[in-house]
């Protein structure tokens, strides 16, 4: 570090709280970044964490427990010495030892002396909780003074002057600036000032604190009294974000506030900051940084005269244990002086009001209250109106308790349309009802009141209208297995394109398999979710889908990747609640014909979606194509294809060369088949995808009016898989014989599922000539004909690949993409 005598004229002061000092650790990181900066330095500390608590303690329990007060007092400073001795060589720890035992010396007689009232005054609690400050300030200065540095350290009771008002402690600037003077004259030669927090000192000299948030209030009086350049608060958070974190997941830091907007959030309980830290900044202009001492890297947020101007709004707050008050009537219309009443009547009670609401009728003022001053508040109000109420011109004092009030804050709302149309569409969208409404002409700020139960739900849906896309998707995956896997694979290599080029913010949330599950607040590492789903919690898939759907997304869809008829079977209830549905798994739409209809009734109109075009031809738009005829008037007369990948696999390779029952453990071998081969072979596969196509054509067709002729011989058709490939090759002879049979006419065996608009329907092996498009086919090729009024002498046929789950996964994620279009 440069020597004093070249370092900067101007001051900077720095802040460090209780958790950036609970150990002999974070204190040498504490000194470690102090020592990174060039003097001159202002360092105001607070107690190391716990400590204060510790105090505050043993003056409760003084005249209650006088047994083990020693004991608790004597381990508190075996605690500080051993920090001391920690950190601070030999020579350094000695002067710093000896004073903490004289301190608990001090301390103890204190104590004694409350025992013996029987009680500890306030001025008492203050002297013994301002101690943990003094201790953390010796140590810390110590530390920097064996660095090296010019170290003053500064007991604030001999420098900050306060007294305590209606509205907190007042700072006597002028005593105060007079006493720092002459402080500052006896340490002139120190360039580093390591300062008390929390605690200061009464005109007549006694000790007292800032009370909450007070080591952050005395930085900020330190840092005007300095005409300091910059004043950091180091805390445990990256900085002031834009709503809390425990109940938004999506919340994020704040670039930069201005003074107004940190005072806004300030007051509206963001935790960050309290108002009368900021108050010394504002009126002398010292921009403030608050930064994590965990994560000093980081920026943290800057509060000054002007924010980033980037956002419109910068941030949501709670005030919760509220209560609403409503004072109405007729008689109050036009009637002068009624709120100078209400509220003098209120102040005479010490009853701070919050909020205030009245509409332009004056039938009715509405104010909140804290919860527990909700009685007196009542009581105020009744008996300043007794004559009006007793004359039946003021109907009712009302109490509604348990409410809570949501700020939305910015310095940019003023004059900017819509902005209170997008918070309140995204509270009624959460179906939160507002009780109250409040705006002030400056346009920074709207509150409303809500009740305390959906104070959460309103908070996060209020953040999500105005900082997540409304192109956001909350997705769950049910199934994991080829398809799902490719799925997840697909989603991660594209979701960073889709969000910055299209503002499509993809979120998978949740991952279940029939055994685990696996679930993320705000989205899952798609990198590692194999393993993490090894260690997920078991599978509850009612848990699963109330947790990928919340009223903060403005999307959520599931995305069943199965073949189970179970998981279909919750389609239904999950459309009802205003879920998406996209699948691959044919099971619902081969359902019942009511089940069929249900379901397509439920996704009709602006709600939520039912998409399953990968359920006929994997990746191919074949309903898509199916209903684009239908919706434009088209009549369809016949659909016929080849709808099995698997089974276009097999003949394509059937050649005669090679036998049937070899191509098909080929086939299988390969991943082209189901694990039991005869699910491809029997039809029904295909006899399902007949059935959706029939239904999208309107018909009312079930599986059991499909005629099917299966390619499993009635003698294999039970036992093993591996018994039915040993024997499969005793009927190879009668699948040659059907393959030159063909041969002989010019033409192909095709596996082929059929379906007109009369119903009638069949999946069986037929012929057809080499010139014909089902002959012009190539591996796993999927072909569907439409023969329509308009398509009739020449029919309209979609082709290409219809097996794999690469392609499968790709459909889906089309339907995915589908559903933001």
């Amino acid at each position: 570090m440069e020597s004093p005598a070249s370092a900067s004229l101007d001051w900077h002061v720095h802040k460090f709280g209780g958790t950036s000092l609970a150990s002999p650790d974070r204190i040498r990181h504490v000194a470690d970044l102090l020592d990174a900066r060039e003097p001159p330095l202002a360092v105001v500390v607070s107690a190391m964490s716990g400590v204060t608590d510790r105090l505050l303690a043993l003056a409760k329990q003084a005249h209650t427990d006088a047994d083990g007060l020693s004991g608790r007092l004597q381990s508190l400073c075996d605690d500080q010495e051993t920090v001391a001795t920690d950190l601070l060589s030999a020579d350094a720890a000695a002067p710093v030892v000896d004073t903490l035992r004289q301190d608990v010396d001090d301390l103890a007689d204190v104590l004694r002396a409350t025992r013996l009232m029987g009680t500890a005054p306030d001025t008492t609690r203050d002297l013994v909780a301002g101690y943990g400050e003094l201790w953390s300030a010796r140590v810390l200065g110590g530390v920097l003074e064996d660095r090296g540095l010019s170290v003053a350290v500064c007991d604030a009771r001999e420098v900050l002057v306060v007294t305590h008002q209606e509205l907190g402690p007042v700072v006597d600037w002028a005593a105060t600036r007079e006493q720092f003077a002459e402080w500052r004259a006896d340490h002139a030669e120190a360039d580093v000032i390591v300062a008390t927090g929390f605690i200061a000192a009464t005109p007549n000299g006694v000790p007292t604190t800032l009370g909450r948030n007070g080591s952050d209030h005395s930085a900020a009086i330190f840092a005007a009294l300095l005409e300091a350049e910059a004043l950091t608060i180091w805390t445990d958070t990256d900085g002031v974000m834009s709503a809390d974190p425990r109940y938004v997941p999506d919340a994020r830091r704040l670039d930069a506030l201005s003074y107004e907007e940190a005072m806004e959030l300030a007051y509206f309980g963001a935790g960050v900051i309290h108002p009368r830290t900021l108050t010394p900044a504002v009126e002398h202009e010292i921009p403030l940084t608050i930064r994590s001492t965990f994560a000093p890297d980081r920026p943290g947020t800057r509060i000054h005269l002007n924010g980033d101007g980037e956002s419109v709004v910068k941030g949501f707050s709670t005030i919760d244990d509220v209560a609403l008050l409503n004072l109405e009537g007729s008689g109050m219309i036009g009637v002068p002086g009624i709120a100078r009443r209400l509220f003098d009547a209120l102040e005479a009670e010490g009853v701070s009001v919050i909020l205030i609401s009245q509409g332009s009728s004056e039938h009715s003022i509405c104010f909140a209250v804290p919860q527990a001053h909700a009685a007196v508040a009542r009581e105020a109000a009744e008996q300043a109106f007794y004559a009006e109420l007793d004359r039946g011109q003021i109907r009712t004092v009302e109490v509604i308790p348990n409410c809570s009030i949501l700020a939305v804050v910015g310095d940019r709302m003023a004059g900017t349309p819509g902005v209170a149309a997008t918070f309140f569409g995204a509270l009624g969208e959460a179906s939160v009802n507002v009780r109250a409404i409040a705006q002030g002409s400056s346009e920074r700020n709207i509150s409303a009141v809500v009740d305390g139960d959906d104070a959460h739900q309103a908070l996060r849906a209020a953040h999500a209208g105005f900082y997540l896309s409304n192109r956001t998707l909350s997705i769950g995956v049910v199934g994991a297995g080829n398809v799902g896997s490719a799925l997840l694979d697909q989603i991660h290599a594209e979701a960073d394109r889709l969000r910055e080029e299209q503002d499509i913010d993809l979120r998978v949330r949740g991952i279940a398999t029939s055994s685990r599950m696996l679930r993320a607040e705000q989205r899952l590492d798609l990198d590692t979710w194999r393993d993490d789903l090894a260690d997920g919690a078991a599978t509850d898939l009612d848990a699963f889908v109330d947790h990928v759907q919340t009223e903060y997304h403005p999307h959520t869809v599931i995305v069943d990747c199965t073949a189970s008829a179970a998981v279909a079977r919750h389609y239904q209830t999950w459309l009802d609640r205003g879920i998406h549905v996209v699948t691959p798994n044919k099971k619902a739409n081969t359902d019942t014909w009511d089940t069929y209809q249900a379901l397509q009734a439920a996704s009709r109109g602006p709600g939520p979606r039912y998409l399953y075009e990968t359920t006929v031809g994997a990746g191919l738009p074949v309903l898509q194509t199916l209903n684009s005829l239908t919706e434009t008037g088209d009549q369809v007369h016949r659909i016929e294809g080849i709808l099995s990948g698997t089974l276009s696999y097999l003949f394509n390779a059937f050649d005669g060369d090679r036998p049937f029952s070899a191509i098909l453990r080929q086939a299988k071998t390969e991943g082209f088949t189901e694990p039991d081969p005869r699910d491809d072979l029997s039809g029904m596969d295909v006899a399902r995808k007949v059935v959706i196509l029939g239904r999208e054509m309107g018909v009312p067709l079930s599986l059991d009016e499909v005629a099917v002729d299966g390619l499993v011989p009635e003698s294999l058709r039970g036992g093993s898989v591996e018994t039915f490939l040993e024997r499969l090759p005793e009927h190879d002879a009668a699948m040659t014989k059907l393959l030159r049979d063909a041969r002989a006419e010019n033409k192909v065996l095709r596996f082929v599922g059929n379906v007109t608009r009369d119903g009638d329907a069949s999946v069986r092996l037929r012929r057809y000539p080499v010139d014909h498009a089902f002959a012009r086919i190539n591996h796993t090729d999927n072909i569907v004909r439409f023969q329509t009024d308009r398509y009739d002498q020449n029919p309209l046929i979609v082709q290409g690949p219809g097996a794999g789950p690469q392609v499968t996964a790709a459909g889906v994620f089309a339907d995915l993409l589908r559903l933001m279009s």
